[in-house]
């Protein structure tokens, strides 16, 4: 046998071994309560993440919830349409409106709420007092732990054109101050103060952990070589969680259709629908208080498919400039 045949030979055995070695039966018998701790878990992605998408049909259907005794013969013997929801959807005089709305909120969230948690990491991480630093983060993470309806009646007490404190005081300073709850040109800056307040602090978290993580001895380097502390932060801090950062990025990018239902709804009246009105409430709308199930269920499939193909999009890009992307 030649020595090719014989390290061929030699690989295969090798593999073969590994792999009887490496069974998944093994695994589970040497770590199985890991394994069962994940049951819930899987059994709570599979009823409300999996069972739900077989409802997808719906959006190539004119659903009726008469058509047959149970759900799932309503899914059957519904009329199909094929992909005429997809044009009354697109057609409508509506859409340009929504994704005009969507893509506002999103892109000022993107471009001013995302960097917002790394500058205040990039702040506390420069605390020296270790005391401060803890009474600073413990007051900063409250507001995620507010409910979002405590978030809006507190924006309504401070900012109604009756008795609202902070209108009120604007006035008085200015003579002049802007009903930001009515104005539908205030709408986006609305939802992004609110967001700013409640999610900078919490989002700190992953940033700070990240920067717990650089190695001492890149500063201590970096020092040696006469670095202040900008430049310690521009070429040592943030260069070592560019990759964290990135990833953080390709999420939020595909979740960039996703306004969240809860606050622009809470938000949303008659004076600022025109700015305030966005997929996520038009699902609700249609879908729960007009019964357009097949419509509700087309933009929300749009909705999907639109966010499948940015993370798609943004985790080969990342590659493309040398990250890890998120697989």
């Amino acid at each position: 046998m030649s020595n090719s045949a014989a390290a061929a030979q030699a690989r295969k055995e090798a593999r073969e071994f590994q792999r009887k070695h490496n069974s998944w039966g093994k695994a589970f018998s040497q770590h199985y309560w890991l394994y069962i701790m994940l049951i819930p878990g899987i059994v709570w992605m599979l009823v409300f993440c999996y069972l739900p998408m077989g409802g997808l049909i719906m959006a190539f259907e004119n659903f009726s919830p008469y058509a047959g005794n149970g759900i799932v013969e309503c899914l059957l013997k519904s009329p199909k349409v094929g992909f005429g929801n997809f044009t009354m959807l697109f057609t409508g005089a509506d859409f340009v409106n929504l994704l005009r709305n969507t893509l506002t909120i999103s892109f000022a969230n993107l471009l001013i709420a995302f960097p917002a948690p790394i500058i205040l990491a990039l702040i506390l991480n420069e605390l020296r007092l270790m005391w401060f630093k803890r009474l600073s983060q413990t007051f900063i993470y409250i507001p995620h732990f507010i409910s979002l309806v405590i978030v809006a009646t507190l924006t309504f007490q401070l900012f109604n054109v009756q008795d609202g404190f902070v209108y009120n005081a604007i006035k008085n300073v200015f003579g002049n101050a802007p009903d930001i709850l009515s104005d539908p040109k205030m709408f986006v800056w609305l939802i992004l103060g609110q967001n700013l307040w409640k999610e900078t602090g919490y989002g700190t978290i992953i940033y700070l952990s990240a920067l717990a993580g650089v190695d001492p001895q890149l500063y201590e380097a970096a020092k040696i070589d006469g670095a202040g502390r900008w430049n310690l932060m521009w070429h040592v801090t943030l260069p070592s969680i560019r990759g964290t950062v990135v990833i953080m990025l390709i999420m939020k990018v595909g979740a960039l259709l996703n306004t969240g239902y809860e606050q622009i709804f809470l938000m949303q009246n008659a004076s600022n629908r025109s700015r305030a009105e966005v997929f996520d409430t038009y699902v609700y709308n249609r879908g729960v208080s007009q019964s357009q199930y097949s419509l509700a269920t087309t933009a929300g499939l749009f909705k999907s498919i639109v966010s499948l193909i940015m993370v798609l999009g943004a985790n080969h890009v990342a590659k493309m400039l040398g990250e890890s992307g998120l697989y």
